[in-house]
């Protein structure tokens, strides 16, 4: 197989999505564990993700658009809330109330009205109350940010269509903590389970509405 990806892939899973009726914003999991370094949770990927949040916040929030967040946080000492993925990432431990790891980073803290789901597994779905949500809104499209792309964001993703919501992803607003999952994860989004789209792109339509 000599040719590239994007070539493999044109015509066959290279369809656009597109935005829907209306649409809400999800920040996964923005958390100081990720930005913090020395933590083992620290992702280079998502300092820059957290640095281009802002802006998106602040359009989002003049013009009325929903905003949900989302964290991890267990139960410690014992953990049952984690189930078996906290044995497969027991890095995950540091998620607790009071560990200023599991806190909102600076620049991405949920206004007051914005809804915050705790969740223990990757999906925002899984086990949360985020579809109620989000039907509760009336939206048919979720723009997804936060992190990891590996992880969290591909599974949110996945079940947003899932669940016969639009996916939509911004590029610059994901991160991870290294390049080549990140990458691979968003060309797999985009190819088969929603859109990935620039932060410009996203302002734009934000801007229109």
């Amino acid at each position: 197989m000599t040719d590239s990806a994007d070539q493999n892939y044109e015509g066959v899973w290279d369809s656009r999505l597109g935005f829907g009726k209306k649409s809400a914003i999800i920040v996964i999991d923005l958390l100081q564990g990720y930005t913090t370094e020395g933590s083992a949770l620290y992702a280079p990927g998502v300092v820059d993700c957290v640095k281009e949040m802002p802006e998106l916040l602040d359009l989002a929030r003049e013009k009325g658009v929903p905003i949900i967040h989302t964290r991890v946080l267990y139960t410690a000492p014992n953990y049952e809330d984690g189930g078996i993925w906290i044995k497969k990432a027991p890095v995950l431990r540091d998620l607790v109330e009071g560990n200023p790891y599991a806190e909102f980073c600076e620049g991405v803290v949920p206004q007051p009205g914005e809804p915050i789901i705790v969740k223990q597994y990757a999906s925002a779905f899984f086990g949360t109350s985020l579809i109620a949500t989000l039907n509760g809104l009336g939206v048919d499209t979720l723009i997804i940010t936060g992190c990891t792309t590996s992880g969290c964001i591909r599974a949110t993703a996945v079940d947003t269509v899932q669940h016969g919501i639009r996916p939509i992803c911004v590029r610059e607003c994901i991160g991870d903590r290294h390049e080549g999952p990140h990458e691979a994860n968003l060309f797999d989004i985009n190819a088969k389970y929603g859109d990935v789209i620039s932060k410009a792109e996203t302002l734009e339509y934000l801007g229109g509405l």
